[in-house]
């Protein structure tokens, strides 16, 4: 999973003290004690925008920004994350420190269709865990933020299906990947279809697990064929058909980018 080598340009290095995280998301108490236990500092590492990177904002994304945290975890409570894009109003890319590795992760995020002033913000989507030494490849070349913004999240969604299909022992294929004679999918279209691939894939799971307990032998027979089926729709999705069902996104309510930028080099918890 590549890294990205983010602009000189585009470097804003700011600590963010973990009160303000908790001011502008809204934070009770449970949530701040995931922030005490699992994160050591927060850092507001780049602004990905038209002035720091010379590309047009689109509709969609007027700019992108980088956090990067150092966790005391390598299984970040995702709640931590989504504390972050609720507090900050624009499309979110993080990486993740521990123990001298690093990896990207990023929520697919939008404006609502309803109401402009909330951002709807899908499942979260990791990359692997790589030595923090690894090189660096630069930003991939987009026409605007907006693709710019695809291209980041692209990787991060078709790798951590292809992960999960490995994970269960099957066959592996190319994700979310169209017939050669069919348009590609849009960011939307591959995620909406990784989250039917990831809701399928439990499906499976569970029906093996019934077969597992069941010791009547008719019963036994009626649970393998409904294993058969969820396993042929499950290779349906993983051949690239896109999913009719769609993930559920929460909308949120984002605060002012600008009460960050006034904090201190300081984390507080």
């Amino acid at each position: 999973m590549t890294l990205y080598d983010w602009p000189r340009a585009a470097a804003f290095g700011r600590v963010i003290p973990k009160n303000k995280i908790y001011e502008h998301a809204g934070a009770n108490t449970a949530l701040k004690d995931l922030f005490v236990r699992d994160v050591d500092r927060i850092v507001w590492s780049h602004k990905l925008s038209p002035e720091t990177l010379r590309l047009a904002a689109s509709k969609k994304v007027p700019e992108i920004q980088v956090f990067r945290f150092v966790v005391r975890t390598a299984t970040l409570d995702r709640d931590v994350l989504r504390a972050i894009d609720k507090a900050i109003p624009f499309p979110l890319i993080f990486e993740l420190v521990h123990s001298g590795r690093v990896k990207m992760a990023a929520a697919y995020k939008r404006r609502s269709e309803a109401d402009s002033a909330r951002w709807v913000v899908g499942d979260y989507f990791e990359g692997d865990w790589q030595p923090e030494e690894a090189s660096r490849a630069p930003l991939p070349v987009a026409l605007n933020m907006g693709t710019l913004y695809e291209q980041l999240l692209a990787p991060l969604v078709e790798g951590q299906t292809a992960r999960l299909v490995s994970g269960m022992g099957e066959a592996p294929q190319a994700p979310l990947s169209p017939a050669a004679s069919e348009p590609p999918l849009s960011l939307e279209e591959r995620i909406a279809q990784a989250e039917a691939i990831k809701t399928q894939a439990r499906e499976v799971e569970r029906i093996k697990a019934r077969l597992g307990r069941e010791k009547q032998f008719n019963k036994r027979v009626a649970i393998n064929a409904e294993l058969r089926a969820a396993k042929q729709e499950l290779e349906r999705l993983k051949a690239g058909n896109p999913a009719a069902a769609h993930a559920n996104p929460a909308e949120v309510d984002t605060g002012s980018a600008s009460g960050f930028a006034q904090s201190s080099n300081n984390t507080n918890d």
